[in-house]
């Protein structure tokens, strides 16, 4: 808890019982709700999640990381959390941040705070892959000037939220994928939340989650009509309905996924 507002870390999983372990064993004593949603994993992931005392969902198919997101963000909303951080459970983001972007947003200053790979220069020391680094650089200029923004980058899988921004974005209208994390900061930015960052170091191996050549492309071309629709939108040629107060948002009353334990 911090400032008088309780602490969720919400992990999005699948197929990550290798790291799972040593992602909970970092997570401090300011957490106050631990919760992991397994996207219908083949391993043991939900099994280990539950033995390490986390409140673990599961859901009965594979419908996306999107998706899972909303389960996350549902659950933590349920369980009565102020301020809710995506952590992912693959252990290539440390855990030991989850404080520093939680007092970020419980200071009333942030509504959304980042864990930007970016600044600091840490991403390729941490073996990011440079067609990954030249993609990020090239899409985040490119959102700064549509966006009327100023952020290091927009694809960061580490994140902190406010739970009144979680109950006010139109989540229910992204995408499954992995583009998801990218709408959600568009519709942040069209809301008029306030978005922070922070340094966060990185790091690529074996068992670490990442996505394939082709599937960066298709997450480039989705950020790229992400952008498109956004314009269109403030400019009022379009209505869309992912950017629009009418949008549908998460219902806590509702869940997909049954709780393993």
């Amino acid at each position: 808890m911090i400032n008088g507002k309780r602490i969720a870390v919400v992990m999005p999983a699948y197929n990550a019982e290798e790291t799972l372990e040593k992602t909970v064993a970092e997570l401090t004593d300011v957490v106050d709700i631990k919760i992991l949603v397994d996207d219908f994993s083949v391993d043991h992931t939900a099994e280990l999640s539950k033995r390490l005392g986390v409140r673990t969902f599961t859901h009965d198919a594979n419908y996306g990381y999107g998706r899972n997101q909303q389960t996350c963000y549902r659950e933590a909303l349920a369980a009565g959390a102020d301020i809710v951080v995506m952590l992912h459970p693959d252990y290539q983001y440390t855990p030991l941040l989850v404080p520093a972007m939680a007092g970020m947003v419980a200071s009333g200053i942030y509504d959304m705070v980042l864990g930007s790979r970016i600044l600091g220069a840490g991403a390729l020391k941490g073996g990011m892959p440079l067609y990954k680094y030249a993609f990020n650089r090239l899409l985040t200029a490119f959102q700064n000037v549509f966006l009327g923004v100023k952020l290091s980058e927009y694809h960061t899988g580490f994140r902190a939220f406010s739970r009144d921004l979680l109950q006010t974005l139109p989540l229910l209208e992204n995408s499954d994928d992995f583009v998801f994390d990218n709408q959600m900061i568009a519709q942040a930015v069209m809301f008029g939340f306030k978005i922070g960052e922070i340094s966060c170091p990185t790091k690529y191996f074996a068992e670490a989650s990442s996505i394939s050549f082709r599937r960066s492309v298709e997450y480039g071309l989705g950020v790229l009509a992400t952008t498109a629709s956004f314009a269109l939108h403030k400019a009022g040629v379009r209505q869309v309905a992912r950017f629009a107060r009418r949008g549908k948002k998460l219902n806590l009353q509702y869940s997909e996924a049954g709780q393993a334990g």
